[in-house]
C-alpha cells in the first residue's frame, strides 16, 4: 500500500482537531425548581457547612415569637408539580407529626419565599402552607429535643415530610448528621405565646357566622381534610381554617357578615363539593 502524501495526512489531522474544538459540550439537563426540590442536607456533603461549625450553635437562642404582619405575596396559592397549595392567611392552630429534614449551604444566601435571605445558621424553617411569617415549635420525637423556629420559606414538597428546618435548627434538634428525623410540628399563636414560646394556644374561633365543613378528633385529620378541599374552595373564593372547640378540630369557612351571605356560600358548597355545611353563630 502506498503511503499517503504528508500534506494530506496533516490536513486530515487538523480538520479532525478543528471538528473536536468546534463541537459544543453537551448541555446539562435543566434542573427545574431546584430550590423547591431540595434534599435533606445530612445526606449530601455539598449542603453541609464547608468549614468548622460555629461554636455557638449549642447556645443559639430559639426564634422568639412576636407579632408581625403577614406577607401577602408569600401567602398566595401556588402550584408545584401539579399540586395546588393554599397557604393559611391567618395564624391557625396546627399540629402534625412526620418527617422533618433540613437544608443548608446550597441555599445559604439565596432568597427565601418571603424574599428574605436564607441563613443556615438562623432558627428558621420552611412549610408548605403555614403563614409567612409565623412561628412553630418543633420537637424531635427520637430524642425529645425541642426548638422554636420562624417560618419564612416554602417546602418541603416530598411526600411524608412536614417541614424543612435550617441547619442550625437541625443541629440543635440533634439530626444534622442523619439529615431527617421524626418530629412534631406545632404552630405558635398569640397572645400568650409571645411571652412563653413553648406554650401553644389554639386559635380562637372567629366570632360571627361561620360554616362548619367537618369535625375531627385529631388535628392531623382536620388538616388533611382541609388540604384536600381547599383547591375547590379557592375556586369559590373561600378559605378553610381549623379551630379547636369542645375537644374537636373543626374545619370552617368564614366568618360571614350576614346569614344571607353564609347561605349563599353554603349553597355553593353543596353544589360544588357535595358538602352540607353546619351554620354556627358565635
Amino acid at each position: 500500500m502506498r503511503n499517503k502524501p504528508a500534506w494530506l495526512v496533516l490536513s486530515a489531522f487538523l480538520c479532525g482537531c478543528a471538528a473536536e474544538r468546534a463541537a459544543p459540550p453537551p448541555k446539562p439537563d435543566p434542573i427545574p425548581l431546584s430550590q423547591i426540590m431540595r434534599k435533606p442536607g445530612g445526606f449530601y456533603s455539598d449542603d453541609a457547612p464547608d468549614g468548622p461549625v460555629p461554636v455557638n450553635l449549642d447556645t443559639l437562642a430559639d426564634a422568639r415569637p412576636r407579632v408581625e404582619p403577614l406577607n401577602a405575596r408569600a401567602n398566595e396559592p401556588y402550584t408545584v408539580f401539579g399540586r395546588e397549595y393554599v397557604p393559611y392567611r391567618a395564624l391557625v392552630e396546627y399540629r402534625r407529626q412526620g418527617t422533618v429534614s433540613w437544608y443548608g449551604r446550597k441555599f445559604h444566601g439565596q432568597r427565601t419565599w418571603s424574599g428574605e435571605v436564607y441563613d443556615m445558621y438562623a432558627m428558621t424553617a420552611a412549610h408548605p402552607t403555614l403563614p409567612i411569617p409565623s412561628y412553630a415549635k418543633v420537637t424531635n420525637l427520637e430524642n425529645g429535643r425541642s426548638v422554636v423556629v420562624r417560618i419564612n420559606d416554602r417546602g418541603p414538597f416530598h411526600s411524608g415530610r412536614v417541614m424543612d428546618v435550617s441547619y442550625a435548627a437541625a443541629y440543635k434538634l440533634g439530626f444534622a448528621q442523619s439529615g431527617v428525623a421524626t418530629a412534631e410540628v406545632e404552630s405558635i399563636v398569640f397572645g400568650e405565646a409571645a411571652d412563653a414560646p413553648a406554650t401553644l394556644e389554639a386559635r380562637p374561633e372567629p366570632s360571627g357566622i361561620t360554616l362548619q365543613l367537618g369535625a375531627f378528633g385529631s388535628s392531623a385529620n382536620a388538616e388533611s381534610f382541609r388540604d384536600k378541599i381547599q383547591p375547590q374552595l379557592a375556586g369559590l373564593g373561600l378559605t378553610a381554617s381549623s379551630v379547636l372547640r369542645d375537644k374537636l378540630y373543626r374545619v370552617i369557612v368564614g366568618p360571614f357578615t350576614s346569614r344571607a351571605e353564609a347561605s349563599t356560600a353554603a349553597e355553593k358548597l353543596r353544589e360544588s363539593l357535595g358538602i352540607k355545611p353546619v351554620v354556627t353563630v358565635r
